[in-house]
């Protein structure tokens, strides 16, 4: 075998695509120097064509020698027969504890009990060969809206959480807040409420701003604990000065947690102690990672080498770092408390982020199931025709697998613990990552186990009693929303995306029922914005669109303009979208067969600017905008009351609250 076979050979048993079309449907085939990064990065040495030779040998022998090809997925409360290749010794050990839930002898099937749901272990001895490998049982689908509300369909609101102005601050929103939101929506009939994710920035990152860049997605963002009697500093023209929010924001905090030391009381103290111990291992690695980077920076891959193994932390740091993750979590459970007790059916309705920042906590220390010298991306698509590189790491298929998807498992559990809804941005990853590498090399394509996450997915979501909505937008390969739907997923209809064969927007009734449907994202101009066309303008001022597509884009908006308004040529449109536009384009959604439909709180007050241009950082204004409205002024203002007659019109409103508005 010459060494372009060997290294083909060697990426193709790895998952590596040979090829993928981008969104004008031109082929891309995955270059050697491609295909060599990809298989680095996933934790195999290919430094010569020898490495590559013997990398084929060893998983090729390994495959011959196996007593079951790979981990196993099998579903909760059904007896399962299970192939293997030679006769052998057997033994099913439970996840939690390792205690021996099954054994036997089996010649060439082997005959399981029923199993109770979990990411157990099958060991495995034949004559010549053991082996271990992961036995996933899961529930066959996840919690469905009808199940956690009674409701066929509901509605409610998202908005950049970090933009809500309660009347007693002007800075960035807090947990407070949140509830305070929640408790005004449940009123108003809604379901849930969505947010930006919650995940860690770390304190250290100081300029970090959005939230798609987290640390770890394991744990919260700090900045949003609210704080007894501390005056944050105000915004500046309208917009969050993030560095000046931190540095006050640290200082107070710190303050209360020596009040905490000082003063706390017995329940509180006990309460700490239990987080503490419940989060185990993970937490105090975390609590590392923060006490580290604010001596050495944020980014580990620039730490001294010696520095992963220093036990040197001061006590008070690592503790400090765990007690603002309790209070973080406390808060977060009281906002899902109010929500629900407000009346809400769902309550809050998180956000998972695709990954973690390079160099951040989740892609460093030895628990890391992360990918090295590679970043989450995705090809020219509808959201960004140049392409993206995300500067997040993903997960390694083959780290993962050896860490009985701890990692995995970790992050999910950690997000659906006060999630009535989880929303997993970027869902088509579970399928497949597209990996640009850091040496230069173009990006592509590598398979995840697809069965095994959806399963691990499954058992974590009935777990927390939490309906999970997959993000299906972009290049989405062939049977992926099938099998989504199928393990009970909520795909994510966005309508200014949602088109027929000849590029028409569909109609509201034939939008996905098993979905959650809106007219847009943090990521999509908002109504007024795409009536507008401000996407198209930045597109072409940023240079990735020229004049004439420019003017092909305009002239086709204006025909879906058309559609959304109703409005048959000749006839003039409106200048703007305004509240007319706006209630007609809820209506629809409303009426439309989607379990769930969600309006932005942008288009409820009729707003242009978009949150989000992905593909871009400083050029335009991402993550930074506050609404001009306060909570107080949305809940009695006419907006947010007429969208929510809207939607009790259409049955989407619990019984409970029909026609209160």
């Amino acid at each position: 075998m010459n060494p372009d076979d060997a290294l083909a050979r060697l990426a193709s048993l790895h998952g590596i695509l040979t090829e993928f079309k981008d969104m004008a449907g031109v082929t891309h085939r995955t270059l050697p120097e491609t295909q060599r990064a990809l298989l680095r990065a996933n934790g195999l040495d290919v430094g010569s064509p020898k490495d590559v030779q013997d990398e084929v040998r060893r998983h090729e022998e390994g495959k011959a020698q196996a007593i079951v090809r790979g981990d196993l997925v099998i579903r909760t409360n059904q007896k399962t027969s299970v192939s293997i290749a030679q006769p052998a010794q057997w033994e099913v050990l439970g996840e939690t504890d390792g205690a021996i839930l099954a054994e036997g002898r089996a010649e060439d099937c082997i005959d399981l009990p029923v199993l109770p749901d979990g990411v157990h272990t099958i060991r495995l001895k034949s004559l010549t060969h053991a082996q271990e490998v992961a036995l996933v049982v899961a529930p066959s689908r996840t919690p469905s809206v009808s199940e956690r509300t009674e409701l066929e369909k509901v509605w409610g609101v998202t908005c950049a959480f970090y933009g809500l102005r309660s009347d007693a601050s002007n800075s960035l929103a807090d947990f407070d807040d949140l509830a305070a939101f929640a408790r005004i929506l449940g009123a108003k009939g809604a379901a849930f409420l969505g947010i930006n994710p919650l995940h860690a920035l770390g304190e250290a990152a100081t300029d970090t701003i959005s939230p798609y860049s987290p640390v770890h997605r394991g744990f919260l963002n700090t900045d949003h604990i609210a704080l007894d009697h501390a005056v944050p500093p105000p915004i500046q023209n309208e917009t969050i000065n993030y560095v000046a929010h931190r540095r006050h924001h640290s200082t107070e905090l710190r303050k209360a947690y020596s009040a905490f030391l000082a003063s706390a009381d017995d329940a509180s103290r006990r309460a700490f102690e239990v987080f503490r111990q419940q989060g185990g291992v993970w937490l105090r690695d975390f609590a590392r990672y923060e006490a580290i980077s604010a001596k050495f920076g944020s980014d580990a891959r620039k730490w001294p080498s010696s520095i992963a193994e220093s036990k040197g932390q001061s006590p008070d740091q690592l503790e400090y770092a765990m007690w603002a993750q309790w209070l973080a979590d406390k808060q977060l459970s009281t906002a899902q408390q109010t929500a629900r007790s407000s009346g809400m059916t769902l309550g809050l309705y998180l956000d998972l982020a695709v990954g973690a920042r390079l160099g951040g906590a989740e892609s460093w220390g030895k628990r890391s199931a992360m990918a090295e010298g590679v970043s989450l991306g995705a090809p020219p698509d509808h959201l960004s025709p140049a392409g993206q590189n995300w500067q997040l790491a993903g997960f390694s298929p083959r780290r993962l697998k050896a860490s009985s998807y701890e990692a995995f498992r970790l992050v999910l559990r950690q997000n659906m613990r006060h999630a009535g809804v989880l929303r997993i941005d970027h869902a088509l990853g579970l399928s497949r990552s597209f990996w640009v590498p850091e040496d230069g090399s173009p990006g592509g394509y590598i398979r995840q186990d697809f069965q095994v996450l959806m399963a691990i997915i499954a058992i974590e979501a009935r777990r927390a009693g939490t309906v999970i909505v997959g993000e299906d937008l972009g290049l989405v390969p062939d049977g992926f929303r099938k099998e989504m739907a199928a393990r009970g997923l909520y795909g994510y209809s966005v309508w200014q995306y949602e088109k027929d064969a000849r590029g028409k927007l569909l109609p509201p009734n034939q939008l996905r029922a098993q979905s959650l449907a809106c007219f847009g994202t943090h990521d999509t101009p908002t109504l007024e914005g795409y009536w507008q066309a401000c996407d198209i303008a930045w597109w072409q001022k940023l240079g990735w669109i020229d004049t004439k597509e420019a003017a092909r884009a305009t002239d086709k908006r204006a025909g879906e303009k058309r559609q959304l308004a109703q409005v048959p040529a000749p006839n003039p449109l409106p200048n703007r979208a305004g509240a007319g536009v706006r209630d007609s384009v809820h209506a629809d959604l409303a009426s439309s067969p989607a379990a769930l439909v969600a309006v932005q709180l942008d288009d409820v007050l009729c707003l242009e600017d978009a949150q989000n241009l992905p593909g871009t950082v400083d050029e335009h204004p991402n993550w930074r905008r506050m609404y001009p409205k306060t909570l107080s002024e949305i809940e009695t203002g006419p907006d947010l009351k007429k969208t929510a007659e809207i939607m009790a019109q259409s049955n989407r409103t619990a019984t409970s609250h029909r026609g209160k508005t």
